[in-house]
């Protein structure tokens, strides 16, 4: 594995740990914003290897601050079966469509299929799986798709020009 991209990759998951941290519960439901950095991280490093190391970080961090009752277990069952799905769903995408309108709408997918296995993850943990899960996606994770995605239309052009300004990586 190349040094270079693990570093750049714990930069994302930081960033995203801090996003994560300052911000604010959505009807007592805070948005998780690590999924847009590891969402940047498998767009830039499409290597399984990597996608998988970035995955088990951003689960065992968003594992250790989540406040949702069941949360911790759901985050990290949840991260790196999201990364897979995403992963895959990037592959098949990445060359058939404009990477403007792909990386929105696979940002939007990703943040919903997310959402959806950490709900029923952490639903069936707490045991409430009675009728709760739309009212959380609907009010949770459906924000939560809406800002990774208008984060995404900001953050991801500018990586991009940072990392065509830095030295290449070969990856």
């Amino acid at each position: 594995m190349n040094t270079r991209i693990l570093v750049i990759l714990s930069l994302l998951v930081g960033i995203g740990a801090v996003l994560h941290f300052i911000m604010p519960p959505i009807y007592g439901v805070t948005p998780d914003m690590m999924l847009a950095m590891m969402f940047i991280g498998i767009m830039l490093f499409p290597k399984l290897k990597y996608v998988g190391v970035l995955a088990i970080a951003t689960g065992i961090l968003s594992a250790l601050t989540s406040n949702a009752p069941g949360g911790q277990i759901a985050n990290f069952i949840e991260k790196p079966i999201t990364a897979l799905i995403f992963f895959a769903l990037f592959l098949i995408v990445k060359d058939r469509v404009n990477i403007k309108i792909g990386v929105p709408v696979l940002t939007a997918v990703g943040t919903m299929i997310s959402g959806s296995i950490f709900l029923s993850l952490a639903l069936y943990v707490v045991g409430l799986m009675d009728g709760v899960f739309l009212l959380f996606f609907t009010t949770a994770v459906l924000p939560a798709a809406g800002l990774n995605t208008v984060l995404m239309i900001i953050i991801f052009p500018v990586v991009q020009q940072i990392l065509k300004r830095s030295k290449p990586i070969t990856v």
